[in-house]
């Protein structure tokens, strides 16, 4: 199969041919006709297939008739992120070079009034996130009624970053009569329940399974210690076993971005960073560098685990084990891209193997360990292990209220768990059908010298009795029903009988 016979236009396989494409990728192969003849598409596809030529191409063919008219282009591309949208129009740089389109490329980070003059003069496709184009339909300086294609790329990732209720918005806001295309990763329940609300009669074209990974990519683990001083020297170690040209370095959070940069080039990495705190110049500048080879290790977040186009990527490094298991897929999907050979480590500690184990069964086998697989009982010991509410993590299933002195209240030793909650015989029976309130973690403060928690608003506070004997520890209540022994005094008036 050629890309001849996709049918598209004589320009646009002129400049396919310009570009070096010969043979088209599956998901081209079945995507292009279907959208060159006029109907919706959901395509479900791994990341690194070519997803964003299979919707360029054929969009490029039905625009080469007519024009676009001020403030109101002809199609729309959604893209999640900036760096995504940006890569769109690169590639509409590229593929579209026989063709007088113009590309307007609305993002944040940016000034208004470059992109505002691009609307002004017609725009025929428009490349944006979902916030800055909703900023610029509500300043009146965009319509969205002459739109015929609209295409919501990486439709997965636009719901993790919690896009969803714009992309609706949008669609509310578009013709009826629009073609739409819909393309993602992975399909989860409420991205397919945006596809059957938005798009008529689907071609659905899933040209792999869901969620899995390319099998040129080498895949291995490392462990690594709690700590993390000792996890960055367990990186270290691991990124000069290994011969590396470049490599991304993912990691959960930004602030560990930040630390995990400034440490690398501590100890004589070129290195950069990329996460979502940066400005765009800046993003823009750190991606350009390391695709120009000038920086070899790229410390990010997950803002560039979807879509980026950086071919020759030779490693990645999971500093974190990813919180949710597909983003373990597409974080290696910027390895091994176009059929090319990649390679995968992650550095798993004794409380990631839970999460570990959750990506082996999306994955559907095990992955295999550079240094052996953890003991049964080092998997054992990290199984009792559970993070609390601030994160760390703590040995079985005593809460903190049960590690309190002996003299600090009547819950010493008696885990609030085993003990069902209890309403209090001395209040009223009409009183125990109003809102439940859960005491187990209440934030009222004690008294500094006697240790003694402050009475709540409408409560008397007990008198100090030191002589008085101590009564036994009565069983914990861990939930208090109505007003507990508080009525207040309104109640206990008489009522007039007429």
């Amino acid at each position: 199969m050629s890309f001849s016979n996709l049918g598209l236009s004589p320009k646009v396989l002129s400049a396919v041919e310009a570009a070096g494409f010969e043979t088209p990728t599956p998901i081209q192969d079945r995507a292009v006709p279907v959208v060159v003849a006029g109907r919706d598409v959901l395509g479900i596809a791994q990341t690194g297939t070519g997803k964003t030529a299979s919707f360029v191409l054929p969009m490029l063919t039905r625009l080469e008739r007519g024009r676009a008219r001020a403030r109101m282009p002809r199609s729309l591309i959604l893209e999640p992120t900036r760096e995504l949208a940006a890569q769109v129009a690169e590639h509409f740089e590229i593929l579209g070079k026989n063709h007088k389109l113009t590309v307007a490329l609305l993002i944040g980070g940016v000034s208004y009034e470059d992109q505002d003059r691009k609307l002004d003069r017609g725009a025929d496709v428009v490349i944006a996130t979902p916030g800055r184009l909703l900023d610029h339909f509500v300043r009146g300086k965009l319509l969205l009624n002459g739109i015929e294609i609209l295409v919501v790329d990486e439709a997965d990732r636009m719901l993790d970053m919690g896009f969803i209720p714009d992309v609706e918005r949008i669609c509310k806001l578009l013709p009826f009569t629009r073609q739409t295309l819909f393309f993602s990763a992975t399909m989860p329940a409420e991205i397919q329940r945006l596809a059957d609300k938005f798009l008529h009669s689907p071609e659905r074209i899933e040209v792999a399974p869901q969620a899995t990974a390319a099998a040129t990519i080498v895949q291995r683990l490392k462990k690594a210690p709690d700590d993390p001083a000792g996890k960055r020297e367990a990186l270290r170690a691991l990124m000069r076993e290994v011969d590396v040209k470049n490599a991304i370095i993912f990691c959960n959070r930004k602030k560990d971005v930040g630390i995990l940069y400034r440490s690398l080039q501590r100890h004589g990495f070129n290195v950069g960073a990329l996460h979502g705190d940066l400005d765009q110049h800046q993003r823009t500048a750190t991606l350009d560098a390391f695709r120009s080879g000038q920086i070899a290790f790229l410390a990010a977040s997950d803002v560039a685990a979807r879509g980026l186009d950086i071919p020759e990527v030779s490693h990645i490094f999971n500093y974190d084990v990813p919180i949710h298991p597909e983003d373990y897929i597409h974080r290696i999907g910027r390895t091994g891209r176009a059929g090319r050979e990649g390679f995968a480590a992650m550095l798993v500690s004794r409380r990631d193997f839970k999460a570990l184990k959750a990506i082996e069964k999306l994955l559907r086998h095990e992955i295999p360990w550079i240094d052996g697989a953890p003991s049964e009982e080092e998997q054992r010991d990290a199984a009792e292990t559970r993070p609390d509410g601030n994160g760390r993590h703590r040995r079985g299933n005593r809460s903190r209220r049960d590690k309190r002195p002996s003299g600090s209240g009547p819950h010493t030793g008696h885990p609030a768990k085993n003990h069902a909650p209890k309403a209090r015989a001395s209040a009223p029976p009409n009183v125990h059908h109003g809102k439940e309130r859960d005491h187990r973690h209440s934030d009222r403060p004690k008294h500094e010298h006697t240790g003694e928690r402050k009475p709540a608003h409408g409560h008397a506070a007990p008198p100090n009795q030191p002589n008085k004997p101590q009564a036994a520890p009565q069983p914990s209540r861990s939930r208090q029903q109505g007003m507990g022994d508080h009525v207040p005094a309104f109640m206990m008036r008489p009522v007039r009988v007429t």
